[in-house]
């Protein structure tokens, strides 16, 4: 590595400070130190439910209880799964799905199934032990108008306020973007399946 000019370091440092100033201020004017978040992962891009779980790990590493609700995964057995099994009673997992709606075919069952997983999401946001729920592929059933979105954005909305939740799935509804804390939109830019690679344990699930 080449040596520093003792003039461009002095202008780096005067620039970082400035630059942390501002930071400084901006975090100083943020009043609300907790509050439990509605966060939403949508978008066409891989990594949605992968964040999710993510932030249930972290969750966990701090001693809390997590809950999971998968809508639409069930037919593929899941990394992820056995993964957080280790973690015992500090993980209420309960896979409600039969698979995508292309592969179940049946209207009338895909609806039932998704309203059995959101009666088990409602009684996991009422559980007082539980610091973080994962409602994995809830945009799914909302999309193709299995539940009443009327009726989900406001129980989600009416949740305890130390309450995290973590909506994913593509085509999140405008109403909830407009209730969630935070949104965020995973892009596709690029995915090996569109090159000939099938699912692979441990990327895929």
């Amino acid at each position: 590595m080449s040596s520093i000019d003792e003039k461009d370091a002095e202008r780096h440092r005067a620039k970082m400070a400035k630059r942390k100033a501002v930071q400084d201020a901006e975090v100083a004017g943020k009043m609300i130190t907790e509050k439990g978040l509605l966060i939403v992962n949508t978008g066409p891009g891989k990594g949605k439910t992968t964040a999710a779980f993510g932030l249930a790990l972290r969750m966990l590493g701090y001693g809390h209880r997590v809950g999971v609700v998968q809508f639409v995964k069930g037919a593929w057995h899941t990394g992820e799964k056995d993964a957080f099994a280790a973690f015992g009673d500090k993980v209420v997992w309960h896979t409600m799905g039969e698979g995508f709606t292309w592969e179940t075919q049946d209207l009338q069952r895909d609806i039932a199934a998704a309203r059995a997983a959101w009666a088990k999401a409602l009684e996991l946001l009422a559980d007082p032990t539980i610091s973080l729920v994962v409602l994995d592929e809830l945009n799914i059933a909302l999309r193709y108008d299995y539940l009443d979105l009327g009726e989900v954005v406001a129980a989600l909305q009416a949740r305890r306020p130390d309450l995290h939740v973590v909506v994913t799935g593509r085509n999140a509804k405008p109403a909830l973007v407009e209730a969630a804390d935070l949104v965020t939109e995973m892009g596709a830019v690029k995915h090996h399946f569109a090159a000939g690679v099938k699912a692979q344990k441990g990327i895929e699930f």
